[in-house]
């Protein structure tokens, strides 16, 4: 289906055969995006509540500073990068380099911090450059995924939650000073016990977090229910085969860089993770990046990944739009 709008773009809410994410490409190339998203945000909420995410092509988007000026139209609340869990480097004021892992291992598809007391409804990716090959953003529908879900359990997620286990770990996992942003254990202390999370000190260098979390959130606008977690994300079999092994190798399971349970503590069984990635699997997508395209991905309603790719890559992000626990509503034990 396409739409013709007052301004001189074309939406599809289909196109090549897929429905997420819709599409809105300029008529004339290096159309300014800025200005028509300021002259159109209720119809972009529309599309990205309805399909997830949005894709803006065409338009005349080249370098940071052009997409931190999309992100202002978008939202006046440009968030930072807190309570991290990759590496990733500051470019501008809220805008950030995408995860910087090595290029020839995917990531797999997650909703950005959810296993955070508070969390972006809107993660924004801008395509500076291009991988050579591969590199794409994948995307699966949180909603659809839910659906796929035996309602056993869905049951037991809803009524225990998920428990994210981290370790954070000199020369093993993302260090603490870099996850919270700062060089003061204290500092560190006051954040988790403000955002509900157990913090333990091993020893200096060593800091365990625990936290418990839904599984299954409402959208505050919307609605709906959606599979909104990290618990394959983060669970130790999720790593690749020769890392994950590696790790159970030489670390006790409770000092783990990361690791997931339910809510009470219990192991998750082979057959859910193994349910959880066929569900993902069933409903992935994928597009290929074109140099100036924008991604808006409605966090609570859509998961992202990344490819591996060849060759250069330069995929800008930023987040927008912060909700907390308290407005979203899910059960936690």
């Amino acid at each position: 289906m396409t739409t013709s709008l007052q301004t001189p773009v074309r939406t599809f809410q289909v196109w090549e055969g897929r429905s997420l994410p819709a599409l809105v490409r300029a008529h004339a190339p290096g159309a300014p995006l800025p200005e028509w998203v300021a002259a159109n945000r209720d119809r972009i909420d529309e599309l990205a509540h309805r399909a997830g995410a949005v894709l803006f092509r065409q338009f005349g988007v080249s370098g940071p500073d052009d997409f931190r000026a999309v992100m202002d139209a978008l939202s006046p609340q440009v968030l930072a990068y807190g309570e991290r869990s990759s590496p990733r480097s500051k470019v501008s004021d809220g805008v950030y380099t995408s995860t910087e892992y090595p290029a020839d291992q995917p990531i797999l598809l997650h909703n950005e911090q959810s296993y955070t007391a508070k969390w972006p409804t809107r993660i924004v990716f801008f395509c500076e450059r291009a991988a050579t090959s591969g590199g794409r953003t994948p995307l699966a529908d949180s909603r659809r995924v839910l659906a796929r879900l035996r309602p056993a359990t869905v049951a037991k997620f809803e009524r225990l939650g998920v428990r994210y286990v981290r370790n954070y770990l000199p020369g093993i996992s993302l260090p603490w000073q870099e996850a919270f942003q700062t060089e003061r254990r204290a500092d560190v202390d006051a954040y988790c016990a403000g955002a509900d999370i157990t913090a333990e000190w091993v020893d200096d260098d060593h800091l365990r977090t625990a936290q418990v979390r839904p599984a299954v959130r409402t959208h505050p606008v919307t609605g709906e229910r959606t599979w909104f977690n990290h618990a394959l994300f983060f669970h130790v079999t999720s790593l690749p085969d020769e890392v994950s092994t590696g790790l159970r190798e030489v670390l006790d399971e409770e000092d783990l860089p990361y690791n997931t349970y339910y809510g009470d503590g219990s192991r998750i069984e082979d057959e859910v993770l193994a349910e959880l990635r066929a569900a993902y699997q069933a409903e992935t997508t994928a597009f290929d990046w074109q140099p100036g395209d924008v991604l808006l991905v409605e966090n609570m309603l859509v998961a992202h990944a990344r490819e591996p790719f060849e060759g250069p890559r330069r995929i800008l992000t930023a987040m927008s739009d912060a909700v907390s626990a308290g407005t979203a509503a899910g059960n936690a034990a």
